[in-house]
């Protein structure tokens, strides 16, 4: 009679422990990290990320304080520095726009990307938030001029990664925002908390020009960087995830904003998780230049990682510096696990696995 009641128990163990990874499956498990962003030289992101399994995505961004020319040789030296383990993204310039010769220009310049091994392009927020034509109007994602880029990339079957607008917070004063890297972010860069600035665009516009975006390209395969800035809550990214079947989304740095409403309401969290599984993708928006010491950064990388994989695998109690108070990990089954941090990688940015 013992042994007849020992084996279903012990079935039940060994299912669910198939059913679920823990904390030490961690540097076992195959991973890919699929936005960072490393102007360096340095080998140590790559080192910490081979001892923890993961493969990168480099990702090239428009942004004033690195030209892009500059990124890219660091990129390709990343990528020819570690085959098969460091793939990239790259972006363009909005320099010229108004020239008649900018998309033409812009075309050529993603064509030797791709031709290069660019898995796609990346969109930042400089487009809705600081590029303006010559007449001075903020140019928007929407405009029709981006037109015929985008068709580009959709017919050479590569990914838009489009970190379009922001955070809600961002329209918040500091002491209002419901999470630390929010407030530590927008003090450090006062020109994009747009709380200080009425006269630019709402949060509502913004993401009304993202959608109006995907909307005119639905055959674009589309990656909403940071939770697609729908961070603060699930119901309304679901919304659009229903609304754009041709959109998924990162959940770089914006892991806190899921882990926030955790507290709230874990199990509506967890939930979504499970139902858009397919449409989630894992990074950390890791940022390595020269004024950083390229070992502080695969440290803090990571504990970020570590902490991550906790958050989604275990239901221990946790606590971290981006969120006030405690909260509960998700406890993930392991499939949903492996596409968040591989198979949705692979299939949203067409990697060659």
């Amino acid at each position: 009679m013992k042994a007849r009641i020992c084996i279903p128990a012990l079935f039940l163990i060994v299912f669910s422990s198939c059913k679920y990874y823990n904390e030490s499956d961690f540097s076992s498990v195959k991973k890919y990290d699929t936005h960072i962003h490393l102007r360096t030289t340095s080998d140590a992101v790559s080192k910490i990320a081979k001892a923890d399994n993961f493969q990168l995505i480099n990702v090239n961004v428009a942004v004033a304080d690195s030209p892009l020319k500059e990124q890219r040789v660091f990129t390709k030296f990343q990528v020819v520095s570690h085959p098969g383990q460091i793939q990239f993204i790259d972006a363009f310039s909005m320099k010229n726009w108004d020239s008649a010769s900018w998309v033409t220009e812009t075309i050529k310049q993603l064509k030797e990307a791709f031709a290069n091994g660019a898995l796609g392009i990346k969109i930042w927020k400089n487009i809705g938030m600081v590029e303006r034509d010559s007449s001075g109007k903020l140019i928007m994602i929407d405009n029709p001029r981006f037109d015929s880029v985008i068709q580009f990339v959709i017919d050479q079957h590569k990914t838009v990664l489009g970190h379009l607008g922001e955070p809600k917070n961002c329209w918040l004063p500091l002491e209002k925002m419901t999470v630390n890297n929010d407030r530590s972010y927008f003090k450090e860069w006062p020109q994009y908390h747009m709380y200080l600035h009425p006269e630019m665009p709402s949060y509502e516009d913004q993401i009304a020009a993202r959608d109006r975006f995907l909307a005119r390209h639905p055959d674009m395969s589309f990656v909403g960087a940071h939770l697609g800035s729908l961070e603060y809550d699930v119901d309304s990214l679901a919304k659009r995830l229903d609304q754009f079947p041709n959109m998924a989304v990162d959940v770089a740095a914006r892991m806190c904003h899921l882990q926030f409403q955790s507290q709230a309401n874990l199990e509506k969290v967890r939930n979504f998780l499970i139902k858009y599984q397919d449409r989630i993708i894992y990074g950390s928006d890791l940022v390595l230049s020269d004024s950083r010491k390229p070992e502080d950064a695969a440290d803090w990388l990571h504990k970020r990682w570590v902490e991550d994989w906790k958050y989604f695998t275990t239901d221990k109690p946790m606590t971290v510096s981006d969120v006030n108070g405690e909260f509960k990990g998700l406890k993930l089954p392991r499939t949903v696990i492996d596409k968040i941090y591989y198979t949705n990688a692979v299939k949203w940015f067409g990697i060659r696995d």
